[in-house]
């Protein structure tokens, strides 16, 4: 998948120069130029843009990965998932599958309840496209009954709001933020951004160093220290030192970038996230919660983190293919030890390495190309929300069939650092039949 991301581009694909119309409902950020035009309006306006101005100007876009958005919740993510290893650790495995399934089943719910509403704004939108096109055909088809010919493209269009005799007179701009505009606007319009790439890999590269000398998840250590040794909490706090310090960094530097886009009256999307302080708190809190799902039971971050990016207004697109990035960045270290330790089933790996990378593609492409085709975006939203419904069923699916196996056993909190392979008598039973007599078969 984020080879694939790594190339597209951002869903807005014309972004301006110009200072744009504030939005009531979002401050700071601007009011989309082509909202309410038919498609012959929306070439009009673009050509009378860059015919505009001081000569300089043009179309400018993104990558549809949000990297100043990964560089703070990737790391955040991370040390979730440390912790998240942590509680696996204390907690029963019956306890924690619980856990997960609760987050999960309120995800799902709010995700779907987000698809109903993105789903109708979709075909609100979609129809009043439809309208807009419409109006404007039998707007030129009129224009040629009357004259008996037809009208330039530019004053059919002029026809339909009946202001063909006005003329679009601009706001003067400040030279001076005009000039700061353009070099943030070209900034962010590299479509390979290295330092930042370049710092994602350094968070990745620390968190696995870390990793592989305290060990963990069946793997020993490679300087051989084990949970009783006092090196192995020093390596602990290290992952954590190391993870939420990368995100302390990178938040500030959001929250600072935004103030010095602002002054400058940059023309942020619709579905930008204009970072502060409070947005900086509520994100880190649901991405660490996030991170902890993920290390607790072992599936992706993203389950969690792509319904918070939609709630809080990013762009479906842009939120799928930064998760996408995060997860890789979350999972791989552990892969890593995994397979340099000789721990990997090659068998069942090689399989389901097939079938994500088809996946992948899949997604990436034919459905990324339907949406980009028909502007439904929220089927995205859709799809993910299913997933998510899924992946809490089979929760509880594992749940019943692991509290089976043990005949109902609750057992209690364990001990963090399992000194011997003695197992204690079940203190709690919620049932007294048998796994045998209750699933014969």
């Amino acid at each position: 998948g984020i080879l694939v991301n790594i190339r597209k581009l951002h869903p807005d694909e014309h972004i301006r120069d110009t200072k744009g119309t504030p939005s009531e409902t979002h401050p700071g950020k601007m009011v989309a130029y082509e909202k309410g035009k038919g498609p012959m309006e929306i070439a009009d306006d673009r050509q009378k843009y860059l015919d505009g101005g001081d000569g300089k100007r043009k179309f400018y876009t993104r990558p549809v990965i949000d990297y100043n958005m990964a560089l703070f919740l990737a790391p955040m993510e991370m040390a979730g998932a440390v912790f998240g290893v942590i509680i696996q650790r204390v907690f029963p495995n019956w306890l924690f599958l619980c856990f997960a399934a609760l987050v999960l089943g309120f995800t799902a719910f709010k995700t779907f309840k987000k698809f109903f509403a993105a789903y109708a704004k979709d075909k609100a939108a979609k129809a009043e496209r439809i309208e807009l096109a419409n109006r404007e055909s039998s707007k030129l088809a009129e224009a040629a009954d009357a004259n008996g010919e037809e009208k330039k493209a530019s004053e059919a269009v002029n026809d339909v709001e009946g202001n063909a005799e006005e003329e679009t007179v601009e706001e003067e701009d400040d030279p001076k933020q005009l000039e700061q505009r353009r070099k943030f606007l070209e900034e962010d319009s590299r479509q390979y951004p290295l330092e930042k790439i370049s710092y994602l890999i350094l968070l990745w590269v620390g968190l696995t160093v870390i990793t592989f000398l305290k060990g963990g998840k069946g793997v020993d250590s490679v300087i051989g220290i084990t949970c009783q040794d006092a090196g192995f909490y020093v390596l602990v706090a290290a992952q954590f030192l190391w993870t939420l310090g990368f995100a302390a960094v990178f938040g500030w530097k959001n929250v600072k970038g935004v103030n010095e886009r602002v002054a400058v009256n940059y023309p942020f999307n619709e579905n930008d996230v204009m970072w502060d302080f409070k947005k900086l708190q509520y994100y880190s809190f649901f991405t660490f919660v996030a991170g902890i799902v993920a290390g607790l039971i072992g599936i992706g971050g993203g389950m969690v983190l792509g319904p918070l990016m939609i709630v809080m207004g990013v762009n479906p697109r842009v939120s799928t293919a930064t998760t996408a990035t995060m997860i890789l960045l979350t999972s791989s270290s552990v892969a890593v030890m995994f397979v340099m330790s000789g721990l990997v089933p090659w068998q069942y790996a090689v399989y389901f390495f097939c079938v994500c990378l088809m996946g992948a593609y899949i997604g990436k492409t034919r459905i990324d190309a339907y949406v980009k085709k028909t502007g439904m975006g929220s089927i995205l939203v859709g799809i993910l929300a299913t997933i998510i419904a899924l992946a809490t069923i089979g929760c509880i699916i594992i749940l019943f069939l692991n509290l089976a196996k043990v005949n109902w056993c609750v057992d209690g909190f364990k001990a963090f650092c399992t000194v011997s392979a003695e197992e204690d008598a079940c203190p709690t039973r919620l049932l007294s039949l048998s796994a045998e007599e209750i699933f014969p078969y």
